[in-house]
């Protein structure tokens, strides 16, 4: 079982950067792939990026390739989202997740509001 907690979310204007962090909890937080999702109302949850259980590997959708970057730390259980040159369309509720592959994740966060202003 692993529990995840978003946060950094918050309001920026574009062309800001903010940082997400999803703090796990659990032993096993290391073996899983995570990934990083946003949904805004109305619209389904969209794909933003995973990384493998190493970090050793990272994809990203391609509206975000090249302004965010995920990293994760295991040895504090803690997996990263850099969001750069953000947008107003970056807007939405993020969320991170656990996967025992980066297809599949089985374990979700409850979400973190994210804001760009224009």
């Amino acid at each position: 079982q692993v529990q995840l907690v978003e946060s950094g979310g918050g309001l920026v204007q574009a062309g800001g950067s903010l940082r997400l962090s999803c703090a796990a909890s659990g032993r096993t937080f290391s073996t899983y792939a995570m990934g990083w999702f946003r949904q805004t109302p109305g619209k389904e949850r969209e794909f933003v990026g995973r990384i493998t259980w190493s970090g050793g590997s990272t994809y990203y959708a391609d509206s975000v390739k090249g302004r965010f970057t995920i990293s994760r730390d295991n040895a504090k259980n803690t997996v990263f989202l850099q969001m750069n040159s953000l947008k107003p369309t970056d807007t939405g509720v993020y969320y991170c997740a656990a996967g025992a592959s980066g297809l599949s994740y089985h374990y979700w966060g409850q979400g973190t509001q994210v804001t760009v202003s224009s």
